[in-house]
């Protein structure tokens, strides 16, 4: 392969990498801002969420048609190739983290002033341990650190742990006071979005894993979403 072909192939692996930095960090803004808007039941804040979500799902598709270029052209062996479809499978990733946000987002308008503060505090709680997860495992991705994407792995316990929790917790104030039922609901979808960014931010780190060591990570996923369980019992305590 000629120095020319060899420094355009680097050139387009960089110009994908660089379209995964934009989506990542559009990712995190807007997941900050939904939990914000959440927060604070602030609309606008939560409309500019919602009004942005079309720019992550932009670059995604940018990013499809640059792979499938640079595939057409280079025709990438083993290792380029993992980089590549790597790139993919993280951009489906963020798309998805992006959709969930403004998801949560569209719960501002939902939830009124008088929800009670400790619920409140949960969500955002679970918000900020999903943002720390996404911003760790988008570094890790930045300088193919396995070490601290397997740390964000085996993190994802602690927001399936919280989930659990503000659930359960959720679930008592609405037989409790039925007329808690309609914002726990909104409540519950919200942090369910939360739980599934988290898994997403799981999914990264398990392909930069690959990325780097060329084979999945040889152990069982963390998962701790009793939830399924917890709706069971409860139904059946009735």
């Amino acid at each position: 392969m000629s120095d020319h072909i060899v420094k355009a192939y680097d050139e387009d692996l960089e110009s994908i990498k660089t379209m995964i930095a934009q989506m990542g960090g559009l990712a995190e803004d807007q997941l900050a801002k939904a939990v914000d808007a959440l927060s604070k039941r602030d609309t606008d804040l939560a409309d500019q969420v919602i009004q942005s979500d079309e720019k992550i799902d932009a670059i995604e598709v940018s990013l499809e048609e640059k792979v499938i270029k640079t595939i057409a052209r280079r025709q990438p062996m083993a290792r380029d190739l993992r980089d590549i479809m790597v790139a993919i499978r993280i951009a489906s990733d963020l798309e998805r983290v992006g959709d969930l946000a403004k998801n949560l987002a569209k719960r501002a308008h939902a939830i009124p002033d008088t929800l009670p503060r400790r619920l409140s505090a949960g969500v955002v709680r679970m918000g900020r341990l999903a943002l720390e997860q996404l911003k760790n495992v988008l570094d890790a991705y930045a300088t193919r650190d396995d070490v601290k994407a397997v740390q964000v792995w085996r993190n994802d316990e602690e927001i399936d742990a919280l989930y659990n929790s503000i659930f359960r917790e959720l679930l008592t104030y609405m037989m409790e006071d039925p007329r808690m039922i309609g914002v726990c609901t909104h409540l519950l979808f919200a942090t369910k979005n939360l739980e599934r960014i988290g898994d997403h931010a799981t999914n990264i780190a398990e392909n930069i894993h690959y990325l780097v060591h060329g084979r999945p990570i040889g152990e069982e996923r963390p998962k701790k979403d009793t939830t399924s369980f917890t709706i069971f019992e409860s139904t059946n305590t009735q």
